[in-house]
């Protein structure tokens, strides 16, 4: 995938270069008359070369010189209009809300299907097995859909990329509505997955189009916040809707809600990504003047073969190649796995259990809601423990302003220890002489450990993999979509033989064999990363 770099305007008359950072745009080469001239970059001063160039990698087939190379396409200043980071805040953070409301609907689709499999089972005379593949399928496709969908984005933009796959996901939420035997419905369930695939991933890149690394926190803790609540809102609303309609409307419900969000995509959600708005602008500007203006986007030589080959080859690299990287994506693929097979296990345990209805079900889905949503409150603790470590690490010499991906890692380690905690809490507690309160108060725990497991490992691997962070996301998504979509297909199982306490006590031993690791390589991290040819050996910055 093409990486994430800046841009520079372009020399002002004093012989001084700005340079601002943006998301998704790529360095090129400049000529310039002012040989040793300062310029700011991430806020400290540098110095142009004796020749007047950037000390940067170029692009693929520059151009050699000439009166063309002066006529690359740049934003105009800071203040350009046309750059997505100087849109109105109010634009900006409304194509955030549709985007955080994409991907909820995205995941909420997923898991409100779990509510169904009583009725669809009677109608289409399947097992309770094979009705469960329709929630793996959904979620296989959602971790299939990026390897293809991510690098679409970085060739034709943004923008085309949302309109088709949100007009593809309604395309194939009607069949599954309509749906007159099952093999329809998993077919149609693998490719809306596939399609909606692209707000879980390309979206994240649309609001680093859109905020500087200064702003990108607030907004991106909202977006992030939604895969977890999506399998949570879920079965709480689709207890509702078939415990007193038919199955159908989960799926007209989200047929409606999806088309809402297309309309607003339409008129809301104008293109962001930098390089193909400088290409169109180049486009414009040849047309208007004759002239050779370019963007750099034109004079790579990549393919989009070239970008889904990779897309799929690099993450398998890292998975296979890298312990720390294996380890790690294994440990959020088993947190998040055992969260999309309680869509199950609850169903099982509280109408067996305590004879909830339907809709009891889907409130008892509460606790998990409620151990989110207090995990995602303590985020200020954990941004001022990573700044206390920065702080002791440059009173004992370090430089100011660098850190250390493992310091990253602490919210993960509280993980550690409330993942077990929560499962064998769960576990012991749901017999019928317990009150139904007890094992819905364990599942909090549990939730609360799968987001700090997120918000640790995901930014530990951003940050330990700089040059290959894409890619590292993308090993982390496609092992954890496999677990996701495993874990309901043999949790029916599990829980038939072995029972509700010995089979959530063996997921329990799960997490307890992958506690040292957050811990592990919180201590011996650094050490790893010098021996690895993928990970970065140095320091990053804050």
């Amino acid at each position: 995938m093409l990486a994430s770099r800046e841009w520079y305007s372009r020399p002002r008359n004093d012989g001084a270069v700005s340079a601002n950072t943006r998301g998704g745009a790529c360095y090129s080469k400049r000529n310039s008359t002012h040989a040793n001239t300062q310029y700011q970059r991430n806020g400290r001063t540098q110095m142009l070369g004796e020749e007047g160039t950037w000390d940067l990698p170029t692009p693929a087939n520059p151009t050699n010189g000439g009166e063309d190379e002066d006529l690359e396409v740049l934003w105009d200043g800071p203040d350009d209009p046309a750059d997505p980071r100087d849109f109105s805040l109010i634009l900006r953070w409304s194509m955030v809300t549709i985007l955080t409301l994409c991907s909820l609907c995205t995941i909420f689709t997923s898991a409100v299907y779990a509510m169904t499999y009583d009725q669809i089972t009677v109608e289409f005379s399947c097992s309770t097995l094979v009705a469960t593949l329709g929630l793996s399928l959904f979620i296989l496709g959602l971790g299939v859909g990026p390897l293809f969908l991510a690098p679409l984005s970085e060739f034709y933009g943004r923008r085309p990329v949302y309109l088709g796959a949100m007009a593809l996901f309604l395309l194939w939420l009607i069949p599954c509505a309509a749906a007159q035997d099952i093999q329809t419905m998993l077919l149609s369930r693998f490719f809306s997955g596939f399609a909606s695939s692209a707000f879980m991933t390309v979206a994240a890149g649309s609001i680093g189009d859109l905020f500087s690394q200064d702003d990108l926190q607030r907004p991106m803790m909202v977006y992030t916040a939604t895969p977890f609540m999506g399998p949570i809102i879920g079965p709480l609303v689709g207890g509702f809707i078939n415990q007193f309609t038919s199955w159908r409307w989960s799926f007209y419900v989200v047929i409606i809600w999806s088309s809402a969000l297309l309309i607003c995509i339409v008129f809301f959600m104008p293109e962001t990504y930098h390089p193909v708005l400088l290409r169109q602008k180049a486009q414009r500007l040849r047309r208007e003047t004759g002239r050779a203006y370019y963007a750099w986007i034109e004079k790579t030589d990549k393919s989009i073969a070239t970008e889904v080959m990779w897309s799929f080859a690099r993450p398998l690299q890292l998975l296979f190649l890298e312990p720390m990287m294996t380890c790690l994506c294994i440990y959020t693929a088993i947190a998040l796995g055992i969260l999309y097979l309680f869509l199950g296990a609850f169903y099982t345990v509280f109408t067996h259990n305590y004879d909830f209805e339907l809709y009891q079900v889907g409130l008892s889905f509460l606790g998990l809601l409620f151990g989110t949503l207090t995990s995602a409150a303590t985020h200020p603790f954990w941004d001022w423990n990573y700044r206390r470590l920065v702080r002791q690490r440059e009173a004992n010499g370090g430089e100011p302003g660098e850190s250390e991906p493992e310091y990253r890692l602490p919210p993960a380690i509280a993980s550690s220890i409330l993942l077990p905690l929560g499962m064998f809490w769960f576990a012991w507690t749901t017999y019928k002489s317990i009150h139904w309160i007890v094992p819905i108060i364990g599942s909090g725990f549990f939730s609360a450990g799968v987001v700090l497991s997120y918000n640790g490992i995901l930014t530990f691997l951003v940050h330990a993999y700089p040059l290959y962070s894409a890619s590292a996301m993308g090993a982390n998504l496609i092992l954890r979509s496999v677990f996701a979509a495993a874990f309901p297909i043999f949790g029916v199982r599990l829980y038939e033989k072995l029972g509700y306490q010995w089979a959530t006590s063996l997921l329990g031993f799960f997490t307890v064999a992958m506690m040292p690791f957050p811990y592990l390589f919180y201590r011996y991290g650094a050490q790893l990363r010098a021996k690895s040819h993928w990970a970065s050996s140095g320091h990053s910055k804050k």
